[in-house]
């Protein structure tokens, strides 16, 4: 039975990035304890994603595969997870920070007696057991927290934490299993945004904009400039108040928590708010024209001048440098 238990999100019969990530640190963890991964799956038509999960590092996978289970349902989800904790018994169970995740981990935890350490960005094993890292106050600190009791429960922020290589040869056992797909409450219709967008949780590069774009009609800057770098586009709280983009494109602690390789802040003051979603981005680079703006203390490098004069020159050496590459 696994040690370790890692819930294999995916969407659209893919694997979620963060899942693969998951089960990687799952990976290390458990070689570090000296024993094995499992990843649950759960979906319709998904056995098939069972070989990837190996890949990254599971040596059992278990597998509910069911029409029935198209669309998610939490109670469902946390039954089936609740099963295969209660058999396996594991030591840890990690689940991504995704949308799904947050909603899952909770019920699963009460469901399973489990002590939920939640938005982990770091996990290490000391005396047999584990101890994690988190951010509390908004990203202003962070705690070195262990757990009392078994299975040990987090939910992983995602590009936090470094996805192993991938070994095609390694094989994982597959168990599969049935679950009563009953529930009080259910996804009757998703409604996707456009095609083509990146999500901003799995990207590796993302661009914000934030009040110091003056207004809607300004926004295309930040736009042209992700283009120009493949990236994702996001923004600051007070521009989604403001109404100039959609809910799904706020980064911060009301919107979504990011850690791409690269984030540029462009027109953003730093509130502690937006830092609190962002901070853990591993480059950070900053252009507001006001020197003193807090984002400039969390930047790795920061350019003091007008967003309206930087942006457009930044774009056309970012389109210049790719196309060069070729």
């Amino acid at each position: 039975m696994a040690g370790i238990v890692t819930f294999a999100e995916q969407r659209d019969g893919k694997l979620r990035r963060a899942s693969l990530e998951a089960v990687s640190e799952a990976r290390r963890l458990a070689d570090a304890l000296g024993t094995t991964v499992g990843a649950v799956l759960i979906g319709s038509g998904v056995e098939g994603l069972a070989d990837e999960l190996a890949a990254h590092g599971a040596d059992e996978v278990y597998v509910f595969d069911d029409a029935a289970l198209s669309r998610y349902a939490t109670e469902v989800w946390a039954r089936a997870m609740a099963q295969v904790v209660g058999d396996a018994k594991p030591k840890a169970v990690l689940v991504p920070f995704t949308a799904m995740g947050k909603d899952l981990a909770p019920r699963l935890a009460a469901k399973v007696g489990a002590g939920l350490l939640s938005d982990v960005v770091g996990l290490a094993v000391k005396d047999g057991r584990l101890e994690a890292r988190r951010p509390m106050y908004a990203g202003k600190a962070y705690a070195t927290v262990r757990w009392e009791g078994d299975p040990q429960m987090a939910t992983l922020r995602a590009n936090v934490f470094a996805l192993g290589a991938r070994d095609a040869a390694r094989k994982a056992e597959v168990v599969k299993g049935t679950v009563d797909t009953a529930a009080r409450a259910r996804a009757t219709a998703i409604h996707a945004t456009a095609e083509g967008k990146l999500e901003l949780t799995e990207a590796q590069v993302i661009v914000s904009g934030g009040r110091g774009l003056k207004g809607p009609e300004h926004f295309h800057l930040v736009e042209e400039l992700g283009g120009a770098f493949g990236a994702a586009v996001g923004a600051s709280r007070a521009v989604v108040d403001a109404g100039w983009v959609d809910h799904q494109m706020q980064v911060g602690q009301t919107g979504k928590t990011v850690s791409p390789t690269l984030y540029v802040a462009c027109g953003i003051s730093g509130a502690i708010q937006h830092l609190a979603g962002m901070s853990t981005s591993k480059y950070i680079v900053a252009i507001n024209k006001d020197a003193d703006a807090p984002i400039f203390k969390v930047a790795n490098y920061g350019i003091v001048g007008d967003v309206f004069e930087i942006l457009p020159k930044l774009t056309a050496q970012a389109k210049a440098y790719f196309a060069a590459k070729g």
